[in-house]
This record gives structure tokens, sequence and C-alpha cells, in this order.
């Protein structure tokens, strides 16, 4: 471990089924303090999320239905759907709801707090520790998050989203979504106030 985080409470424990059994628009803040962790031991605090809400969102990439590409978001939730976007990045949500709803929340940014020196090897670019994990690219970069891990199971698979006592903000910050251009008004992000790892504020 090359980063300590004063505020970890105790040892993380792995959010069960029925976190994420739920509206994501419910599970989208309720993830906020949650801690993300990697295979190989890299871990990060969530900062930030964005729901979609499948039929009655048209930014979300299940709006039109089932493919092949979005089948993990229609699966049973708590499952990370990996896609690739803009023709070089990967970026990872969490799969909510019912089975066959299509609703998930995107992991926009995390505050790290194990693991800095190969998330440094893996984003080289990054100027500083913000730079690390601060947007959805960013995150997946970092903790090695790609394809192949789409529908891994975050209950007990390989990633897995827990808990290590820290409750949400009681009043985060809520804006409309960052980088769609459909459905642009709603106001399905959230982040931790003050905290420099958001991606934008």
């Amino acid at each position: 471990m090359d980063h300590s985080d004063p505020q970890v409470a105790r040892v993380p424990l792995a959010l069960p089924r029925a976190f994420y059994r739920r509206d994501s628009r419910e599970v989208a803040p309720d993830l906020l303090n949650k801690i993300l962790l990697g295979p190989d031991g890299c871990a990060g605090r969530i900062v930030e999320t964005e729901a979609y809400c499948g039929a009655i969102d048209e930014a979300a990439h299940t709006f039109r239905g089932k493919t092949a590409r979005n089948a993990t978001m229609f699966g049973p939730a708590g499952h990370l759907y990996v896609y690739f976007t803009y023709g070089m990045h990967w970026c990872a949500n969490a799969s909510c709801g019912d089975e066959g709803v299509g609703v998930g929340v995107l992991l926009r940014a995390v505050q790290p707090l194990t693991g800095l020196a190969l998330m440094r090897e893996r984003r080289p670019r990054a100027k500083n520790e913000r730079e690390l994990c601060s947007g959805p690219a960013r995150l997946c970069q970092a903790f090695g998050i790609r394809g192949s891990d789409d529908g891994i199971d975050l209950v007990a698979g390989r990633y897995r989203i827990a808990s290590d006592g820290m409750p949400p903000p009681i009043e985060p910050a809520v804006t409309p979504r960052v980088g769609i251009s459909r459905a642009i008004n709603l106001p399905w992000r959230w982040y931790v106030p003050d905290n420099r790892h958001v991606s934008k504020r």
C-alpha cells in the first residue's frame, strides 16, 4: 500500500446485490464515498456518478433496447458494464434495477487510495494525483478496466464496490450529466462537494 486515507474506517465489505437492485437514480448518489476495489491492489473512493435510465433516457445506451454491446445492462443488477467510446476509451458502469430494464450508473471519478504507483504506470501522462482517475476513461485506465471485464460481478468478482462505513454526503452536489448530446438537462449527476478529484465542477 503506497497511499493511506485516514477516512478509511475499516476493511471494506462488498455491497450486496440488493444495493444495486434499485432505480439507478437512487443508486448513483448512494455510491458516493463507496470504494472501488481492483484485483491488483488498486482502490479508490467514488466521488462522482451519473445515472442512466433505459427506455426513458435518450442518453442511455439501452434507450433503444437490448443489443450484444449493452447486454450486461439488461442482466442482473450489480455487474460491471464496460463499453468503448470515441474509438479510444473504456468506461465502466454498475448495472442496476430489475433484469430486462437496462439501467445503470456510470462511475465518473474516484479519489485514489491505494495502488497509486500502478495507476501512474497505466496513466503516464497524468500530471498529478488528481488526474489519475478524474473522469470515466481515466478511471478505467488507472484501474486496468477493459472490454474483457464487461459482465464482471461487482458483488463477488475481480472488481468490487465496497463500503468501509463512510456514508454518502448528506447534500451531494447535483448537476446535469456531462459529455452527452441528448437529455442534457436532466439532473442525474452527483458528486462529493469540494472534492478535488471530481472530473468537472
